[in-house]
């Protein structure tokens, strides 16, 4: 039963920035996550970044460190600006984490990259026998 009353302690010291926090846990927190073994799995594959160096979940992250993560299709580096000790609402996780002023330019270049190759005409379908004929073509370099 001590067991849990210290724990509980090291969470609010950690979130007046005495103790460190795990990064698993601080991500799940944060909410870039849905579940802390997701976040463990994140960082153990190499999909985040504590300062530049690849590290283990259980890496002490602290206020004033730079988290760098692979979000599905955009890579996001944000700063740490506090520790929580519990995951909690979005606006309160958002306190948490300011990002960075590269990667929301990053960000911005990559939205504008999808949303010009949203304008590039598609196909209908599968190609027909007419079709894969000039495709053959074109790619043999026969005219």
């Amino acid at each position: 039963m001590g067991r849990r009353g210290g724990s509980g302690e090291a969470a609010e010291e950690g979130e007046d920035g005495l103790d460190p926090q795990r990064l698993d846990k601080w991500l799940w927190c944060a909410r870039f996550y849905k579940s802390r073994s997701q976040a463990a799995e994140a960082v153990a594959g190499g999909r985040v970044h504590l300062n530049g160096q690849r590290v283990k979940p259980a890496h002490a992250v602290k206020p004033g460190d730079l988290v760098g993560l692979s979000l599905g299709t955009r890579d996001v580096e944000v700063a740490v600006l506090g520790l929580l000790a519990r995951r909690g609402p979005a606006t309160e996780a958002r306190t948490a984490y300011e990002e960075t002023p590269d990667s929301l330019a990053r960000g911005e270049r990559q939205a504008e990259h999808r949303r010009l190759a949203a304008l590039v005409p598609r196909p209908e379908g599968r190609p027909g026998k007419h079709d894969r004929r000039e495709l053959r073509r074109l790619h043999r370099g026969d005219d």
